[in-house]
């Protein structure tokens, strides 16, 4: 894993991995600190997974696991390092499966895909021991294939990388002078080795957990003790388990910190400083903010960008999933307008207009995702028109795509009082009835049966809390 030269053309993609830039932290409150980021979405694959993901394969080739006639392997992964393994895979010519938990966002899966890996997805609601589980499920296919497991969560090649590599780079860009470095846990890779590293190089440099809430190693690391995990949103870090390469003896400070602080946090620091990260960024950063803010002295810290965001922009960065998971302020109304998550007054209802045509109505439904639009005539819904509107009007003539909304769209509309009772709204729905609210002439929003079930959700979270 020779670094690339500073100047000239690389060989090939995999010789861009590390050697990724440093960034200081200037438009966020860090107290009385220096903070530093070390921008790991600048590796080719897009994360830090890059580094383990070479050094893991490279490993195993040296060992004699893969190389030759053994060309399939096999890794259990909630995030990057799938990306990671795809990428090198695909330049050394190995066949990789994948076993995903289903919260993995599409971005990511669409990339795994695109680069030749066969992904299978699992449940991400069962804990480890459960034959779903993404890792009991991931080796039981590499015995059943006689194929090379992986196995990130144990493989010595994972620390390893960030003792070599990650380590020494950080070092040698803050001039050997560091008091903090924050890391998340999910393989336990990056914390281990760069632990290791600066135990020896920087000795007096404290190593500062960040942990989604809902993982059990924030608690583990204050009590001693392995709490019961809870679920969380953020991608690629927190566990349910102590992974066996995982050391957090050198660990003096752990936070921990819930789904909505990281994800407005790595959303501040993209419309603050302009760097586009991922949720477990996001973590990170508020746990290194907040280690940043409660000292008394002037430190130097550092933390990661583990990821690009490019892979979160349907998700963390889409405004209305951020208000489908509660993490959207607004203010109460008492009716219908807190079920709808996206309000006609915020322009946030894509309509049509009768005198639009079928193509234009076809090709929204397809950019917003959405299977339903209300046809607007000077600010009043005149009918709505749907996919199976479409598919009637076009099946034995294509050529009606060109003809207008008005001429395919229903008009039997059943519109509702923006102060009707939620229970009111099922028997539309079982009717196959989109509810139409008004408040008075007033348009205000379409609800959906997804709508009332993100609702309702988020009023058991509320009253979890």
């Amino acid at each position: 894993m020779t670094p690339m030269p500073s100047a000239g053309a690389a060989e090939n993609v995999l010789s861009l991995i590390g050697n990724t830039p440093m960034v200081k932290v200037t438009q966020l409150d860090t107290g009385p600190c220096e903070l530093f980021l070390k921008l790991e979405n600048q590796n080719p694959g897009g994360s830090i997974k890059d580094r383990i993901g070479l050094s893991m394969i490279a490993a195993a080739e040296r060992a004699g696991l893969l190389g030759g006639d053994r060309r399939h392997l096999i890794e259990a992964t909630a995030g990057n390092t799938g990306l990671a393994l795809a990428l090198v895979a695909a330049q050394k010519g190995y066949r990789l499966t994948l076993v995903i938990p289903d919260k993995m966002s599409q971005e990511k899966i669409f990339h795994l895909k695109a680069l030749g890996a066969d992904v299978v997805m699992t449940r991400s609601d069962v804990e480890k021991g459960h034959p779903s589980y993404y890792q009991d499920l991931a080796a039981s296919i590499a015995r059943e294939e006689g194929a090379f497991y992986v196995n990130q969560f144990e493989n010595p090649a994972n620390p390893l990388a960030h003792e070599t590599m990650t380590g020494p780079e950080i070092a040698a860009q803050l001039g050997g002078k560091l008091d903090a470095m924050v890391c998340g846990v999910g393989s336990g890779g990056t914390l281990t080795g760069l632990s290791r590293y600066f135990e020896k190089a920087i000795p007096g440099c404290e190593m500062v957990l960040a942990d989604p809430e809902g993982s059990v190693l924030a608690g583990y690391v204050r009590t001693g003790h392995l709490g019961k995990a809870g679920s969380w949103l953020v991608e690629g870090i927190g566990e349910d388990f102590l992974p066996s390469i995982l050391d957090l003896s050198r660990v003096k400070h752990a936070y921990t910190i819930p789904d909505r602080e990281s994800l407005e946090t790595a959303r501040a620091l993209l419309s603050s400083a302009g760097i586009l990260a991922g949720s477990s960024s996001g973590t990170l950063l508020a746990a290194a903010l907040r280690y940043c803010r409660e000292q008394s002295s002037p430190k130097r810290v550092c933390t990661l960008v583990c990821d690009s965001g490019n892979k979160y922009l349907s998700k963390m960065y889409n405004d209305f999933w951020m208000a489908d998971q509660g993490f959207t302020d607004r203010r109460p109304t008492g009716d219908l307008r807190d079920v709808i998550t996206r309000r006609h007054a915020e322009r946030a209802v894509v309509t049509v207009q009768p005198t639009d045509t079928l193509l234009v109505a076809y090709a929204r439904m397809k950019l917003y995702d959405v299977s339903q639009l209300p046809v607007l005539q000077d600010g009043k819904v005149v009918g709505l028109v749907d996919e199976s509107d479409l598919l009637l009007a076009a099946v034995d003539d294509v050529a009606r795509f060109r003809d207008p909304v008005a001429s395919a769209m229903t008009t039997r509309l059943r519109t509702v009082d923006v102060r009707t009772p939620v229970r009111d709204l099922l028997p539309m729905f079982d009717a196959g009835l989109v509810p139409i609210v008004t408040d008075g002439d007033e348009f205000v929003g379409l609800v959906t049966r997804i709508d009332l079930l993100n609702h309702l959700r988020r009023r058991v979270k509320l009253h979890e809390v």
